[in-house]
């Protein structure tokens, strides 16, 4: 028989610090019944078939399983295809023969606002009641709040499409996080001494507002501080589509075909349109140094916190 899990229930886009208190409260309840923590999530989002239309998310499903057991130490990443079959189940059933008996579900936390089931009509009260007859765990985290508002990924998303990644960051609680793989692009950037990776940018998710970010490039598990232009390019590619420009700065190698995850920390600059290269060039090179700086400053603080200030 397959083990007994503590399983999360939510869509958990963008991995914000509501959800935190969710997965933390699963991971206390894991160690407490010595079982597996796991978190449930969906792919494509129930929204895209409820409303029929796709949202545009924070995350892909892997950016979020990613940061979810990243962060979390969560065990198991459960991700479930979402169809009609699915849609249609009455919020009784998607407990006992779902939740229960299919995945095996010993505790089950959720969120406050947390609907399920049939034109979601369950609800945290009802999975409650449900699971104390059926004899199993459950736990209800109130709704998390900044500034007297509640963080939410609808928020969030607003947040960064319109380029606020500090307020953005804020509700995450972590730097906003984006992968793709790198394509063949122009090479612009190696004629100006500054070769950047072109990145394709998935398009179930929110592009982060066009401008110059201060970010780390993640190449295989290794972390490299870079300055990442999002936008259109104005300055060299009139009516262009929108790129995700990664320059790694410490990065010597062929990165054609590889993924890269960009974490995004600091916003540097709107994009704009320059009169030359030489211009933008000398823009570049500011931002490049804006960024090490940054990344130098950060180290320090975290050195300072934990009371090793040698450098």
């Amino acid at each position: 028989m397959e083990q007994k899990r503590v399983i999360a229930l939510g869509l958990f886009d963008g991995v914000h610090l509501g959800h935190a208190a969710l997965l933390r409260k699963t991971k206390a309840a894991a160690r407490r019944l010595r079982l597996p923590a796991a978190a449930l999530t969906f792919d494509p989002p129930p929204a895209a078939l409820v409303t029929g239309r796709a949202p545009r998310l924070i995350n892909t499903v892997r950016d979020r399983k990613g940061l979810i057991e990243r962060l979390f130490q969560i065990d198991e990443v459960l991700v479930c295809g979402f169809d009609r079959n699915m849609m249609e189940l009455s919020w009784q059933a998607y407990v006992e023969f779902f939740l229960c008996g299919r995945l095996n579900a010993a505790h089950i936390v959720c969120g406050r606002d947390h609907r399920f089931g049939y034109r979601g009509e369950g609800t945290a009260d009802r999975l409650q009641a449900l699971c104390a007859r059926l004899g199993i765990g459950c736990d209800v985290i109130g709704q998390v709040e900044r500034d007297g508002l509640a963080v939410s990924s609808t928020r969030i998303r607003s947040l960064l499409s319109d380029g606020d990644l500090d307020g953005a960051v804020s509700l995450l609680g972590h730097p906003h996080c984006l992968t793709g793989t790198v394509v063949h692009g122009k090479h612009l950037g190696a004629s100006l001494g500054t070769p950047t990776a072109n990145l394709t940018i998935p398009p179930e998710v929110i592009c982060p507002g066009f401008g110059v970010y201060a970010t780390e490039a993640f190449v295989d598990g290794t972390g490299y501080e870079a300055v990442t232009n999002i936008g259109v390019r104005p300055t060299v590619d009139e009516g262009g589509g929108i790129t995700c420009e990664p320059w790694l700065l410490d990065f010597h190698g062929d990165l054609y075909g590889r993924e890269i995850r960009i974490e995004f920390h600091r916003f540097l600059r709107p994009e704009r349109k320059f009169a030359d290269l030489g211009e933008l060039r000398a823009a570049i090179m500011h931002n490049a140094q804006q960024t090490r700086d940054y990344f130098r400053n950060l180290r320090n603080f975290s050195a300072l916190l934990s009371g090793n200030t040698r450098q």
